[in-house]
């Protein structure tokens, strides 16, 4: 008996199609059964990527997935190109996000704790 379920995994959810099974003997695959032929592999068709967002010259973007671990600068504070401004936890690892030019923090879009996808906005720089 097939069964639909929906799992939420970092944030994101997901739905599922799960085949129940009894608690008697499975049956072989059939590559298993004795004269049956084994399907031959398929390549999987490459995935294009997503379209990124449109993203102004001061647009600050997450460059990968992961948890917000601080934000080190607050609105109107002025930074300098290179300015440590976040830094990013994914896998285990920090990545710290700088300042792509100099300028004047405009708006800051995350917080602390808050998860992020790759290409999220994360601060503008005016």
């Amino acid at each position: 008996m097939e069964r639909r379920l929906r799992i939420t995994v970092d944030g994101k959810a997901y739905v599922v199609t799960v085949e129940e099974l009894d608690a008697g003997p499975l049956a072989p695959p059939p590559a298993m059964v004795l004269g049956a032929t084994v399907p031959q592999a398929v390549a999987a068709a490459p995935v294009a990527a997503a379209p990124a967002a449109a993203h102004g010259a001061g647009d600050v973007v997450a460059p990968l997935g992961g948890t917000v671990q601080s934000v080190l600068v607050t609105v109107g504070q002025r930074v300098a190109e290179g300015e440590k401004l976040a830094v990013l936890e994914a896998m285990k690892m920090n990545t710290q996000i700088s300042a792509p030019r100099a300028g004047q923090v405009a708006r800051v879009e995350v917080r602390a704790g808050q998860v992020v996808e790759t290409g999220q906005l994360l601060l503008v720089i005016a």
